[in-house]
């Protein structure tokens, strides 16, 4: 588990990490949106997308905004509520 990204809005965690091309086989990625209090844990092959188009978007470097408008993109998926203890 590895923390990728954390704003105020949203916080990315990294599962599997490898430097392998197949590392997102068996990991994937946790996408948390924070004021809507929402998240969704993506594996396979939207894993692979997903890394693939963070690497192009880190690539420009990005502001935060930027960053959180991207992530944004994947709020209509996020049905899972997150509950924190």
């Amino acid at each position: 588990m590895n923390v990728i990204y954390n704003s105020e809005h949203y916080s990315v965690v990294e599962f599997g990490a490898q430097s392998s091309p197949s590392a997102m086989e068996f990991g994937g990625y946790e996408i948390l949106d924070k004021p809507a209090r929402k998240e969704i844990f993506i594996a396979g092959p939207l894993a692979e997308v997903f890394r693939q188009n963070v690497m192009q978007l880190i690539a420009t470097e990005p502001s935060e905004e930027e960053i959180d408008a991207f992530l944004g993109s994947y709020d209509s998926l996020m049905a899972q509520p997150f509950i924190l203890h």
